[in-house]
């Protein structure tokens, strides 16, 4: 049973679940939700347990879901089309080995413009359709000797080096028109709490170390090389320079991408318990051979990202039960 801020099971209409009461709080940011809500509540039959985010190059993992109901990002209102190659943009809701799972085939960033509010959004809806638990995955480029293409790297910590980029105040083409709703940097957690939110989210053990032992223990016995460590997250789209890259080494990451830490911090704050891991589609820039390029990505990420589906399929059928997040200290 999910519990509300007080502990206490909440309900919403149609008898469902939502375990964080209606959409205010950290959630309240001027985007329609309430309408998106009612749209994904109407096509899914049943109420998911986990949110599973896919990558770049990973959207293979929706083939072995069951029971498939697809809708698609532009079906949904205030959500864009997803706009990067790599992202088909939509929720797939189906079963995989027994558990309901939401899964979102691409995502927004920053990079296209998009405002905190719209890129943590489907965390937010996922959160009120009763999901207690996410499991996030995206491409990443390697920091370290170990981590090289086709590597997996589970998160065990990240930094937030999302800050206000340059190209942030430019009309460019396909901006969201909600672009301008937050200018407080790239937290997505500013602005007036309202209901149940929460001012100020512990983010001490943002990916939850229960569920960090298991996908070890699970990897140790599917004999998948697994590395655990620090992701970094940049706001894109240039690539880093090898100066950059030499300072987030410096600072502690072993992997650096455009992605995840917004969506993690939302889901945090709602009482979701986290996941996520890296597939190293690339080394990072001045650390391999050649120039960066998204193509590259999208081809490591199609041929390795079959042990990362078989992982995550064995992590969802061993999920504990129970939706309290937890720490270090466990």
């Amino acid at each position: 049973m999910s519990r509300g801020e007080d502990g206490a099971a909440t309900r919403v209409d149609e008898g469902r679940e939502a375990p964080h009461g209606p959409l205010r709080g950290v959630c309240a940011r001027g985007l329609p939700l309430e309408a998106a809500l009612r749209t994904l509540r109407e096509r899914i039959p049943e109420p998911p347990e986990i949110l599973l985010v896919l990558g770049s190059g990973l959207g293979g993992m929706v083939e072995v879901v069951r029971d498939v109901v697809t809708v698609g990002f532009g079906e949904i209102p205030g959500f864009p089309e997803a706009g990067v190659a790599g992202h088909q943009g939509r929720f797939v809701a189906g079963r995989i080995g027994g558990r309901w799972v939401l899964v979102q085939q691409g995502r927004f960033h920053f990079y296209e413009g998009h405002p905190p509010e719209v890129v943590t959004a489907p965390v937010c809806l996922a959160a009120q359709l009763g999901v207690s638990g996410a499991i996030f995955t995206n491409a990443a480029g390697g920091l370290t000797p170990e981590l090289g293409p086709g590597s997996i790297l589970l998160l065990d910590d990240h930094l937030d080096f999302m800050g206000r980029h340059p190209h942030d105040d430019l009309n460019l083409p396909g901006r969201h028109p909600h672009h301008h709703l937050n200018r407080a940097g790239r937290h997505p957690l500013p602005g007036p709490v309202q209901g149940g939110g929460e001012r100020f989210p512990n983010m001490r053990a943002p990916y939850d170390f229960r569920l960090q032992e298991l996908a070890l223990e699970v990897a140790l016995e599917m004999r998948i090389p697994l590395s655990r460590g620090i992701y970094a997250g940049v706001s894109g789209p240039s690539y880093e320079t090898r100066a950059e890259v030499r300072a987030i080494r410096a600072a502690g990451a072993h992997a650096v991408g455009m992605s995840t830490v917004p969506e993690v911090t939302m889901a945090r704050a709602l009482g979701l318990r986290v996941l996520a891991f890296s597939l190293i589609t690339n080394r990072a820039a001045g650390l391999g051979v050649g120039l960066l390029d998204h193509q590259e990505v999208l081809d490591v990420g199609k041929a390795a990202g079959g042990r990362l589906q078989a992982l995550v399929q064995a992590i969802l059928a061993g999920w504990p039960g129970g939706d309290r997040p937890s720490g270090p200290s466990g």
